[in-house]
């Protein structure tokens, strides 16, 4: 079992932050930013390796996760919250700036971080999110007119329903959500609704029909258990309810991420796939890539000794 260390507690953009930190203080900064439904303790393996290659490694549970704040308003989960989280976070360390990782929805999020706060990044690391450019249409409506009403960001949408079904047993949740060992060509074998991403509808299924095996084990497991039959799943899908409000504001935004940057693949994640970073190039000039064989979605925690090399390398050879 990986050891965790014991938060910091920051004041961040009128919120408190809880933060995980390794390495020495002197370190080139690297802020790991994790994804739904995760933790600051998903990066658990990156910590020590970061701080052993002589990185300062900072993971927050970010706003509505873990021990950091939850603020009642949908709208106090946008992007500019969000990011002017990670900035706040800067300033309450004293930072100039930092490389950001970002795994998943933390994937989204550093990959905006250059396009409104460029003076505060060096660097970025998405972990199967790629760079996303603004999509021509509001992208719920996009995503129910392909998927329906039950795919699981639509099906978020609708206020308090998923949430108290995924806090009705929290161990089940964990154990549907987090597993590994299931092909990109398997999936695709899969009956149609899960294909449609209908993952809530999925979960009710039983268990016995699950793809693939459990990612975690026990006293892994609990930790995640015992923090969310505290904190509940609404601040984590809060932030998915402000897809369309961040589509609205980000409209005068210029598509470029002009540092340099590492894209991290998982040759098995269907919902992040490969194909998905393909053209990234022409939003992201300085762009390195990267693939994980045999990996889906979990990928710093289905293959970290991988993600590990991979980041450390990549940061050495261009932070060096």
């Amino acid at each position: 079992m990986v050891s965790f260390p014991e938060p910091q507690m920051v004041k961040s953009n009128g919120i408190e932050m809880a933060v995980y930190e390794a390495g020495p203080k002197d370190g080139l900064p690297v802020v790991l930013c994790h994804g739904f439904p995760e933790l600051a303790y998903s990066w658990r393996h990156q910590l020590p390796a970061l701080a052993a290659a002589g990185f300062r490694a900072i993971a927050p549970d970010q706003r509505g996760y873990g021990r950091t704040s939850r603020p009642e308003k949908v709208e106090d989960y946008d992007m500019t919250h969000l990011i002017g989280d990670l900035v706040g976070l800067l300033d309450a360390l004293g930072l100039k700036d930092a490389i950001f990782v970002g795994h998943d929805w933390g994937g989204l999020v550093v990959w905006n971080l250059p396009l409104m706060h460029p003076t505060r990044v060096k660097g970025v690391i998405g972990v199967n999110t790629p760079f996303l450019p603004r999509p021509p249409i509001d992208p719920i409506a996009a995503m129910k007119a392909r998927f329906g009403e039950d795919m699981y960001i639509v099906f978020f949408q609708k206020p308090g329903v998923a949430d108290a079904i995924l806090a009705k047993d929290v161990g089940r949740a964990f154990r549907f959500f987090m597993r590994k060992g299931t092909t990109a060509e398997e999936f695709a074998k899969r009956p149609q609704e899960e294909q449609n991403l209908a993952l809530v509808k999925a979960l009710e299924t039983d268990e016995s029909r699950w793809p693939g095996t459990p990612l975690l084990n026990e006293e892994e497991l609990a930790f995640f258990v015992e923090t969310y039959k505290r904190t509940g799943f609404t601040g984590g899908i809060n932030w998915y309810r402000n897809f369309s409000r961040n589509w609205r504001l980000s409209g005068t935004l210029e598509p470029k991420v002009r540092v340099p940057s590492l894209m991290i693949m998982a040759e098995d994640d269907v919902v992040l796939s490969p194909a998905m970073a393909d053209g990234m190039e022409r939003f992201v000039p300085d762009l390195e890539k990267a693939l994980v064989r045999h990996c889906g979605h979990w990928t710093q925690q289905e293959h970290p000794n991988e993600v590990n090399r991979i980041m450390i390398a990549w940061l050495k050879k261009r932070f060096a």
